[in-house]
């Protein structure tokens, strides 16, 4: 999960009286980089896109690992915002959960990376992971069993949790700067969004 991080101060280069006028400045084709660009209020924050042809912005990223039977979150962590983030984390967070037997792991196209399903199966985790068109390391051996269509169509819940942490828990826009903070606050809204998550469990059995 990506969570905006706005950025309460600016940079300011000094003009004389006779040139505050706000100046017309084309950005197309600059490119941006975290070496030439870095937040002055939060070192932290990498500069990252949501997708292709959007723009740069200031990031987190939190990531969820989710059981699937009901949709509680039992692991998370908050890093900054890389190319590689993504699967590191999640190789972290799987080797935290206490397990007696081998598990699965749904994730979406992002995660069909050939070193990085290899890693899955070495730490006796069942690779989930939505096949890329092309190239794709999920071969038959996992895509032949029922239980691969059901982690295609559970793995989209979590983003219900990242759905209630942006809105309900208010990370959309991060209000404290440095990685400890913004974790703690992280960590902080998904413990609330579990409790909520128990009590409507509780409700729905009573």
């Amino acid at each position: 999960m990506r969570g905006d991080h706005s950025e309460p101060g600016a940079m300011f280069s000094y003009v004389s009286p006779a040139q505050r006028v706000n100046p017309t400045v084309n950005f197309h084709g600059e490119k941006r980089s975290n070496d030439t660009h870095q937040s002055t209020t939060d070192p932290d924050a990498r500069l990252a896109t949501k997708g292709n042809g959007q723009e740069a912005k200031l990031f987190f990223m939190g990531h969820v690992v989710m059981e699937n039977r009901n949709g509680l979150a039992v692991g998370a962590r908050l890093t900054r915002a890389t190319g590689r983030a993504e699967r590191e984390a999640a190789l972290e967070l799987l080797g935290e959960i206490p397990r007696r037997r081998r598990i699965t792991l749904g994730a979406d196209k992002g995660y069909d990376v050939a070193g990085f399903v290899d890693e899955l199966r070495q730490h006796e985790v069942t690779p989930h992971v939505a096949k890329k068109i092309r190239y794709s390391a999920v071969d038959g051996r996992t895509t032949r069993h029922p239980t691969y269509e059901v982690s295609q169509r559970m793995r989209k819940r979590v983003e219900e949790i990242f759905g209630w942490l942006k809105t309900v828990g208010m990370t959309r826009k991060m209000r404290h700067r440095g990685l400890p903070r913004v974790d703690w606050n992280f960590i902080f809204a998904l413990a609330a969004y579990n409790l909520v998550r128990i009590r409507n469990l509780t409700a729905s059995t009573a």
